[in-house]
């Protein structure tokens, strides 16, 4: 017994020891994080919009509101960006508002106006007078963001005012389809509606994103919400103050990511990349040279593994910048050298109304479930094909075929299969058979679709297909 008891002694001392120091230390890290929201609330403020019912059911805001309601209202939030009072916050908090205050920190209440907006990024930049300089934000380095890092949502839930929930980064470079570029940082920290706009900082006080969207099966938070990140929001924001508009670079290219099948059908041991779809006539990538069906796998420096990431180098670069690209052409890897444009004002605006964008889609061939025929004027017009759109129009399609599952209607154009292009069944059978000859299990088709739904611009596509399925 005498042996145990001095151990035991020992062992309550050394478990003493070890226990006493931690609640210091949390102590302390809770004073830091106290002192930090205390430094940087004055920077972030609240925001309540008001505009006519009309006005917000066209800019998608509060929908359906009583005729006798005489203005509906839209709580947000937002944080000073310069010590001027111009302050960030999301497009939809403001959209079609008549008339919006800001209330900071300290309470003052100030009426404040739009000076510039882009709905396409959900990003619009206000302007108050205090009558005094005020505290802006600091921002973040993207690069430093990792997964698990801890975070601060800081903003106006549900309206109630100024609140702060604490949560880790939960993933990287999200895309949730809501915009072009999407690059969202996603969190668990706590983001309502009335978020929308508010500053997520790091442990530092930098602002790294901007919360702007929550993905949930109620309208509450349900541990999913989205960040647009700083670099993009700096961005938009030098734009925007510059132009009054985003003014991105253009290259008068679409393209599509390559998927396994698409890889497969190119002959690529995996896919990465994306395919040029459609090239603006006479437009910069035409005239350096790039064509359909070329694979971009390189940006300058940059090596955009898809689609949206093609386009956020496109959009974040600047219009008179060379470019050259990477871009696997038959096999081999050549470099094309591109003068950027600024995109067209109409057709960037044209994206931000997004349900208005075609979804094409590739068919098999004619031989595969579908019927085809020669475009002739009266086609053209009834299944409203611009003149210059060239392939054969679809008239039918076998139920429970490959075509049929890939979503071909009649009314689609196949413009080309792979490089080939085709004007008659027989060019398409021609080209589908060549592909077959060649030993490809798949063949990259091109379709102009039909008309669907409010859409109002068709844009061409690429979608791999069986060369051998029913």
């Amino acid at each position: 017994m005498s042996i145990f008891r001095p151990l035991a002694a020992a062992a309550v001392l050394l478990a003493t020891a070890c226990l006493t120091p931690p609640p210091a230390r949390a102590d302390e890290a809770s004073r830091a994080q106290s002192e930090l929201i205390r430094r940087v609330l004055p920077s972030v403020v609240n925001i309540i919009s008001h505009a006519r019912p009309a006005d917000a059911e066209a800019a998608g805001v509060e929908p359906g509101a009583p005729e006798n309601v005489e203005f509906t209202s839209a709580n947000g939030s937002g944080f000073i960006v310069s010590a001027d009072g111009t302050i960030l916050t999301n497009w939809h908090v403001v959209a079609g508002a008549f008339e919006i205050f800001v209330t900071l920190s300290d309470g003052t209440r100030l009426e404040a106006e739009v000076l510039s907006a882009t709905r396409i990024v959900d990003l619009a930049l206000l302007k108050v007078n205090a009558g005094r300089p005020l505290q802006a934000v600091t921002w973040g380095e993207m690069g430093r963001v990792q997964v698990g890092d801890s975070v601060l949502a800081i903003g106006n839930p549900l309206g109630i005012g100024t609140s702060v929930s604490r949560g880790i980064v939960s993933a990287l470079h999200r895309d949730i389809n809501d915009t072009p570029i999407d690059d969202f940082i996603q969190t668990d920290a706590a983001i309502n509606h009335g978020n929308s706009g508010g500053p997520m900082f790091n442990m530092d006080g930098e602002v790294i994103g901007v919360d702007s969207a929550i993905v949930s099966p109620t309208a509450a938070n349900a541990g999913l919400g989205f960040a647009l990140p700083a670099y993009q929001a700096q961005f938009m924001i030098e734009q925007l103050k510059k132009y009054g508009w985003v003014r991105p670079g253009w290259l008068g290219v679409k393209v599509q990511t390559v998927s396994a099948d698409m890889a497969r059908a190119l002959g690529m041991s995996s896919p990465r990349g994306s395919m040029v779809a459609w090239l603006e006539q006479g437009g910069p990538a035409e005239q350096g040279g790039l064509r359909l069906g070329d694979v971009v796998v390189r940006f300058e420096e940059d090596t955009p593994a898809d689609q949206r990431a093609f386009i956020r180098d496109m959009t974040g670069s600047w219009p008179g910048r060379h470019v050259t690209l990477g871009v696997i052409r038959d096999g081999q890897e050549i470099n094309v050298a591109v003068v950027e444009t600024e995109w067209p004002r109409q057709l960037w605006d044209g994206v931000a109304a997004a349900v208005k964008v075609a979804k094409p889609h590739w068919v098999i061939p004619a031989d595969l479930g579908i019927s085809v025929t020669p475009l002739t004027p009266a086609l053209r017009a009834q299944y409203e094909v611009p003149d210059d759109v060239a392939g054969v129009l679809v008239t039918d399609v076998r139920r429970g075929t490959d075509a049929a599952k890939r979503g071909l209607v009649a009314g689609d154009v196949i413009e080309q299969v792979g490089g080939a292009k085709v004007d008659s069944k027989n060019s398409l059978q021609a080209a589908i058979d060549a592909a077959r000859k060649a030993g490809k299990p798949m063949a990259n088709l091109l379709l102009y679709p039909k008309q669907r739904g409010n859409v109002l611009i068709a844009v061409p596509k690429f979608l791999p297909v069986m060369l051998d399925a029913g």
